[in-house]
């Protein structure tokens, strides 16, 4: 069956006379002495598979050539349930494979067309004293966008239109949609990066791209190519000896920190398990150090018992869960009866912050930080004085989704009221204004994205018409960078999905900030850690 989505590429068995060419591994992480089950689905008679470390030195590690090509039978909705696809080629993670991220590169070439297709898996640390610090890539997000198959977290059941039914579902048992794992340098990111002048008309230039060059229409919201890829590179490039893990072992493990100083996560990260908080949490009151510079902490997901389907049906009250065990249902962190507000894990959360230079989303706002707490320690040999602002436009480092907490100012200051679960000893550090939707000024004859009024029947569905009082005609919040103390350990919280963008382009403020944060993080006790060389 073809299918036909405005915006991007959808890649489905049959949709497209173009040869076809796809694989996923049959996890996300390995540990050395594990076996990488490659699953290959392909109309060409024969393939060739590169696999390479990637990194601020990509490297190919292994290959082979000339493999048999078969179609495998896929279902309708493997999206959710899986491809099921058999086994095309295994190998063992011996010794001699460095941790790292490995791209699984294949091509094909038939009657003069030619396809490349990759895939990716990701090795761990064999020892936490390897590598300065572990970054835990958001691959529930990843999940929750990949519409590899027709469907994802936010389109995909049959809905007689466009198909943008959410599906509560989405399966790590298939590829990843083009562009998550490696696009061209300079692909478009889910920001703005000129001011608008008056009379402007919002574009999206991300579905633009997609569309005219064949990628998903997700391509920028979640994985490797858009958010760790840079932060890895940029941190190799330091001296940092970046490790590796993902949220599904995070799930898995309950020793997956063990060991560890300090643990990063950067970019898109807005899905989190219960049992990943408690990782997390339990880590930072051993003594652990978290630095996230990431945006969009909102959902609660399940998993399944391998963790290979994530579950996450957003309203509340369409959940089975609700009448089981009311903590673990579905949706945003910040709804009461979870009784776990996310700030209280991050300090931040996505429920008080939302949307900068996103479409009509805060189109002009300055697209960086203004400091309020300069003499903080992140702060140091940066020379940023208060009211300064770093990181605008063009660079951006506040935009696209970001996190903020309810606030108020004193004398000139910002402070957390502790509404939303923010901790008491919150310092709010540096912000900027954000909203929580997209402003529809042309009638619904542009398309809008994020629109307002989405985010407003969520809150108003998910309390059933009786939001709390600091979410009440929710329209204005904050991207803010914030930190705290719990237990033994230290958060550090950039609340943007942009953050990354100040490294790719050496903003010299945010580089030394991140360098400040990882310096005094990675330094830092931790049971089985060593200590750590200085960075260049």
């Amino acid at each position: 069956m073809a299918w036909s989505v405005p915006g991007g590429l959808l890649e489905v068995p049959g949709a497209s006379e173009s040869i076809e060419l796809w694989c996923y591994a049959d996890r996300f992480d390995y540990g050395h002495g594990d076996t990488v089950r490659l699953k290959v689905h392909t109309t060409a008679e024969k393939f060739n598979v590169n696999i390479v470390r990637d990194g601020a030195e990509p490297r190919t590690v292994y290959t082979r050539k000339n493999l048999t090509g078969r179609e495998q039978e896929t279902p309708w909705d493997a999206y959710a349930t899986g491809c099921d696809w058999e086994d095309s080629l295994t190998f063992s993670i011996d010794s001699g494979w460095e941790p790292g991220f490995y791209l699984i590169i294949l091509e094909a070439e038939e009657n003069g067309r030619r396809q490349e297709h990759e895939g990716f898996f990701i090795i761990r640390p064999a020892d936490p004293r390897d590598v300065d610090f572990l970054l835990v890539h958001t691959t529930s997000t990843m999940l929750a966008y990949n519409d590899w198959g027709g469907g994802n977290h936010y389109r995909g059941l049959p809905d007689g239109h466009l198909n943008d039914t959410p599906s509560p579902f989405s399966s790590s048992q298939r590829p990843i949609a083009r562009g998550m794992l490696r696009k061209p340098v300079g692909a478009p990111r889910n920001i703005h990066t000129n001011t608008p002048e008056i009379g402007w008309v919002p574009r999206h230039e991300t579905y633009e791209w997609a569309w005219l060059n064949g990628y998903s229409r997700h391509h920028a919201d979640a994985g490797w190519a858009t958010y760790e890829r840079p932060f890895t590179v940029w941190a190799e490039g330091q001296g940092y000896r970046v490790g590796h893990t993902t949220q599904s072992h995070l799930h898995l493990d309950p020793a997956a920190l063990e060991g560890y100083a300090c643990v990063v996560i950067v970019g898109h990260d807005e899905y989190w398990t219960w049992e990943m908080r408690d990782r997390i949490d339990s880590f930072v009151d051993d003594g652990g150090h978290l630095a996230r510079f990431a945006g969009n902490y909102v959902w609660q997901v399940r998993f399944d018992e391998k963790a290979q389907t994530q579950t996450c049906y957003k309203m509340p009250f369409a959940d089975p869960y609700i009448d089981q065990d009311i903590t673990k249902v579905t949706t945003m962190w910040d709804w009461k009866p979870i009784g776990r507000p996310g700030a209280a894990t991050m300090g931040l959360s996505g429920a008080a912050g939302s949307y900068i230079r996103y479409g009509s989303a805060s189109p002009r706002a300055s697209g960086g930080f203004t400091v309020y707490r300069p003499e903080h320690w992140i702060f140091e040999s940066t020379d940023l004085y208060y009211g300064d602002v770093f990181g605008a436009a063009p660079i951006c480092v506040a935009a696209f989704e970001v996190d903020g907490v309810d606030y108020t100012f004193r004398k000139g200051l910002p402070y957390a009221t502790g509404e939303g679960g923010a901790p008491e000893n919150l310092e709010i550090l540096a912000m900027t204004p954000a909203v929580f939707g997209a402003e529809d000024r042309w009638s619904g004859t542009v398309p809008i994205g994020a629109p307002l009024e989405e985010a407003t029947a969520l809150l108003e569905e998910a309390y059933d018409g009786n939001p709390p009082e600091y979410q009440t005609d929710t329209v204005r919040g904050a991207a803010m960078i914030a930190a705290f103390v719990r237990g033994k350990g230290e958060v550090l919280t950039a609340g943007s999905t942009e953050w990354v963008n100040g490294l790719i382009h050496r903003d010299p403020f945010t580089e030394q900030i991140t360098r400040n944060v990882l310096n005094r993080f990675t330094r830092a006790e931790a049971s089985g850690s060593a200590d750590v060389k200085e960075p260049s």
